[in-house]
């Protein structure tokens, strides 16, 4: 493997490089580092030549776009998972396996209805994250999206949300 394909996989396995390459913010002897450190095949390559490397895929990639959604978000609280809900529970918020998750417990979901994709439910996540908001279940599918978060948390989620779409 070329040490240009093993920088453009080290990146890819990485995704916050690579949306810090295509925003134009990254920095690249930083980078380098980090990457000669934890990835074998570069661990041996010059840092200049990894850096190079690292400019000449920023420059390949579309610039820097944040998911957003045209869509109504609203919050419930009450939410739990009921466990083997196969029949019991009418309609669940969310349904993973044999875990549904609906009224009757103590978290608060909050519910995006609208154009959403995998795309906004991983800025979303990105956003709860870095405001340490802990994230109980979420999940996308058609023109829904559902995270659930601990009741406290609710407002603080709502407003994240809100402005991610």
């Amino acid at each position: 493997m070329s040490l240009a394909a093993a920088t453009r996989d080290a990146v890819r396995a990485r995704p916050f490089l690579a949306d810090a390459l295509r925003a134009g913010v990254l920095n690249y002897a930083a980078a380098a580092r980090l990457l000669r450190e934890e990835v074998d095949a570069l661990a041996d390559a010059d840092e200049d030549t990894v850096t190079a490397a690292l400019r000449r895929f920023g420059d390949d990639l579309a610039p820097y776009e944040p998911a957003t959604g045209d869509a109504r978000v609203s919050m419930r609280s009450g939410v739990g998972p009921v466990e083997n809900a196969a029949d019991e529970v009418d309609e669940p918020l969310l349904r993973v396996g044999g875990t549904a998750l609906a009224a009757g417990g103590t978290g608060t979901a909050i519910v995006v209805e609208g154009t959403v994709d995998a795309g906004v439910l991983a800025g979303i996540l990105d956003r709860l994250r870095t405001a340490a908001v802990a994230v109980e279940a979420a999940g996308v599918a058609g023109d829904a999206l559902v995270v659930v978060v601990p009741r406290r948390s609710g407002p603080d989620a709502l407003r994240i949300v809100e402005d991610c779409v």
